[in-house]
């Protein structure tokens, strides 16, 4: 037996050709399923949709109205109610083809400790043409970033089997978004991922649910789960990051105000306050998002008063190269970046202990 699960949203168009194709398919190979639409409370027809279908499939409509709408916990709905440990998540709009439903559940039925995925970027697999330059590059470059976490070709894939035993604690799990598979590649408790190659096909009928809110949220959770796997590691990563960023901040304005007249050193004095600011906001946000927040005033303050110790250590490095060491002198950006790395521990250790140091939620 297998559970099949889909999560939906607006998606009633599309359900009856995916019941019909899953079903012709399966039932062609001897193999009982159920299908079950995991819906976040779509707004069109669904409700009914599933209903007329389940006369002649075994499908059935979950509709949890307890919750926020997100399409990651609308897959772990479908898994906690599925009626068999075998699993395969797949999406509503035949992106993902029902033909290769069979093949997974063979790698499943092989050895259910693996985590199967359907793969668009393994030999034999492919996506289609008609993608745009910066969908092509927003997939390779999300794929790119999540390397260290798993060692899988395709982990943005939707399409993906495995068996439900192998998750563990529910409690664990923490997505946002609708990277799913990538949260339980992470957080399950499975041997190794296996790759089944994938022809990949745009959706026909309604709109993706891709667009910049997503996107967002996936960077959140990427965040998310590499502090699960890392640690403070992870954070620390993340904390350079905003660090880069708030170093773009740092320099424009150092710049601006020698263009407006001012001492390089006492520019480099006043770019402080706008990087350490967007840095604040930034760390608050992303690097420590996860723990429980105080009033915004008070924290602010308090990390203006760690990073202005942490900036004495910056400004006394770049104060001495540029004073006695003719290199730096010449060439100040390098006295201006070895003061900020050398301070950059000292910052992050007072922001984990101190400013931010209320515990994950």
């Amino acid at each position: 037996m297998l559970s099949i699960v889909v999560p939906t949203y607006c998606e009633a168009d599309n359900i009856p050709l995916l019941a019909e194709r899953l079903h012709g398919v399966l039932t062609s190979r001897g193999i009982q399923y159920e299908l079950l639409i995991s819906d976040d409370n779509s707004p069109d027809d669904t409700r009914d949709v599933v209903a007329r279908l389940a006369v002649n499939f075994p499908i059935r409509l979950l509709q949890p109205e307890s919750r926020d709408k997100d399409l990651s916990l609308s897959v772990i709905d479908g898994i906690k109610a599925a009626t068999n440990d075998l699993v395969v998540v797949m999406d509503a709009d035949l992106s993902h083809p029902p033909e290769v439903v069979a093949l997974m559940l063979e790698q499943l039925r092989e050895d259910d400790e693996v985590f199967v995925v359907g793969s668009r970027y393994v030999p034999g697999g492919s996506f289609d043409r008609d993608w745009s330059l910066f969908r092509f590059l927003n997939s390779h470059i999300a794929t790119l970033i999540t390397k260290p976490l798993v060692s899988c070709q395709d982990p943005m894939s939707g399409f993906f089997a495995l068996c439900r035993s192998r998750i563990g604690d529910y409690e664990r799990l923490n997505p946002i978004g609708y990277k799913i598979g990538l949260e339980l590649m992470v957080r399950g408790n499975f041997s190794r991922v296996v790759e089944v190659p994938i022809r990949f096909q745009d959706r026909e009928i309604g709109e993706s649910k891709l667009n910049l809110g997503q996107q967002l949220k996936f960077l959140r959770h990427l965040r998310r789960l590499y502090t699960a796997r890392f640690g403070t590691v992870g954070e620390f990563l993340s904390y350079g990051l905003v660090g880069a960023s708030g170093f773009i901040v740092d320099l424009f304005f150092y710049y601006l105000f020698q263009l407006m007249g001012a001492p390089h050193q006492v520019a480099r004095a006043l770019s402080f306050w706008p990087a350490v600011s967007w840095n604040w906001l930034f760390n608050r946000i992303t690097t420590f998002g996860e723990r429980k927040r105080r009033s915004h005033g008070r924290q602010w303050l308090e990390f203006v008063l760690t990073s202005l110790f942490g900036f004495s250590i910056n400004w006394g490095v770049y104060y001495l190269l540029t004073t006695h060491v003719a290199f730096f002198d010449e060439y100040r950006l390098a006295a201006l970046v070895t003061g900020v790395g050398v301070a950059s521990v000292f910052n992050f250790v007072m922001s984990s202990l101190y400013v931010y140091n209320e515990k994950r939620q």
